[in-house]
């Protein structure tokens, strides 16, 4: 290697290396609000050590009187956040961070993988920067939500924690598969992750458990833009279903199922499956056996926006756009029906089907369409998804010991959600975010 590759080697390492922060960080706080369920804090003053939070103590004290092991040498840094409204960093149980709205199908078999962790690169930084740290991404290509996770973890990119389920297990020609094009290029595309039969399917999932997925997700129903006419109800039988749940559980991974109609929503929770993504057309048997069996429901609201906006503009073919507007027409009706039979609603938005960083205009169209108060809704996109998840002795709430993820907004967030859509500030893992 000559002198200059290394010395141009050197330099890009140290502009990806993470920032060096003060150990000890306190942030100074007008409000907080360390719980959805609780009153909020007046001004207070949330230590942070090594990406931890220490305490959450009333007033401005020193550093010296709350971090009782406090070196004489060792640095502090304090952030001024008076005048605004410190919570817990925002959860999003469903996105799609490699892909962006409105690209033309086609293009799957043109944009590589490589790209596509370009694009996830650009939009996880755009995710945290709204305000959420800790993302489920649930569908995406064979390697790239975990490059990406990985990337963020080790302090490489800035971005959302991220539990990644990599390719979602689909029925072969269902929605999840490679469809649209030639039957060659399709063997080229596919990602191996279908299965027909108990045997396939038990497969599919401790493939997926040794790639290292986070979380299995499957398609248990068709799903609107895929390039097929196969409706949108459901795919997978009881016995692959109930393969799945069992072969994902022993191995200690939750399972998300994509799910648009009513028996695909039933089959999925009878079977044990941990959450409901989309759960447009449920019924009442539906979401009983969601209550029964504990399913969450994630209600992806901000996914119909995506479709709205681009619906006879010609980006979605005409099998797609058939499906989007019978979707369209149920826009809010299975979540309020959850929410009257106590299913747990936890906060996902799918995004890339819109743009990315509009996350959190999911929360108003939870009150407005769903009728959660401002308070339900911030609780499922904290305390709730961090349950779902399974990330809740980490994150959701701000406590001593969890990691120091949190936001400040203008405003009060439990009476009003909109204030959400307005971040100033973010730390994430106890790493301060660059907001510009």
């Amino acid at each position: 290697m000559t002198k200059s590759i290394l010395l141009a080697t050197l330099m890009f390492g140290a502009a990806l290396a993470p920032a060096a922060q003060a150990e000890v960080i306190l942030v100074r706080a007008g409000r907080v609000v360390t719980d959805a369920a609780k009153p909020a804090l007046g001004a207070s003053t949330i230590v942070v050590r090594d990406g931890r939070i220490v305490t959450v103590a009333a007033g401005a004290p020193e550093a010296a009187a709350v971090v009782k092991d406090l070196k004489a040498d060792e640095p502090v840094k304090v952030i001024d956040l008076g005048g605004k409204t410190v919570l817990p960093g925002l959860i999003d149980s469903h996105v799609h961070l490699s892909g962006d709205p409105g690209t033309p199908w086609w293009q799957e078999a043109v944009l590589s993988d490589e790209y596509a962790t370009a694009v996830g690169t650009k939009n996880a930084l755009v995710t945290v920067r709204a305000g959420f740290t800790t993302v489920r991404d649930v569908g995406s290509g064979r390697n790239v939500g975990f490059a990406l996770r990985d990337a963020v973890r080790e302090g490489v990119i800035h971005g959302p924690r991220i539990l990644a389920s990599g390719p979602a297990i689909s029925i072969i020609g269902g929605h999840g598969d490679v469809s649209g094009f030639r039957r060659e290029v399709v063997d080229v595309l596919s990602a191996n992750n279908t299965c027909t039969g108990k045997d396939q399917c038990a497969a599919r999932v401790r493939e997926a458990s040794r790639a290292g997925a986070d979380v299995i997700k499957i398609t248990a129903t068709g799903g609107v833009l895929s390039q097929q006419a196969r409706g949108l109800d459901k795919h997978f039988t009881d016995d692959e279903l109930g393969t799945i749940m069992s072969t994902a559980h022993a191995l200690g991974l939750r399972v998300a199922a994509h799910a648009h109609g009513p028996r695909g929503i039933e089959a999925a929770a009878k079977a044990g499956v941990d959450s409901i993504e989309h759960g447009t057309f449920a019924d009442e048997a539906g979401l009983k056996a969601m209550k029964a069996s504990g399913s969450y429901m994630v209600p992806t609201l901000m996914a119909f926006t995506g479709l709205k906006d681009r619906i006879g503009k010609g980006v979605y073919t005409a099998q797609v756009e058939a499906k989007a507007k019978k979707a369209l027409a149920e826009l809010g009706k299975s979540l309020t029906a959850a929410k009257r039979l106590g299913v747990p609603i936890a906060f996902g938005t799918d995004s890339g089907v819109f743009e990315h960083g509009r996350n959190a205009e999911e929360l108003q169209m939870m009150v407005d369409y769903g009728g959660l108060t401002p308070r339900e809704a911030l609780a499922s996109a904290t305390t709730v998804a961090a349950r779902l998840l399974g990330v809740d002795a980490e994150t959701g709430t701000l406590e001593p010991g969890k990691a120091a993820d949190l936001i400040a907004v203008d405003g009060d967030p439990l009476t009003d959600v909109r204030s959400l859509q307005h971040v100033a500030f973010v730390m994430a893992a106890g790493r301060v975010v660059p907001m510009q």
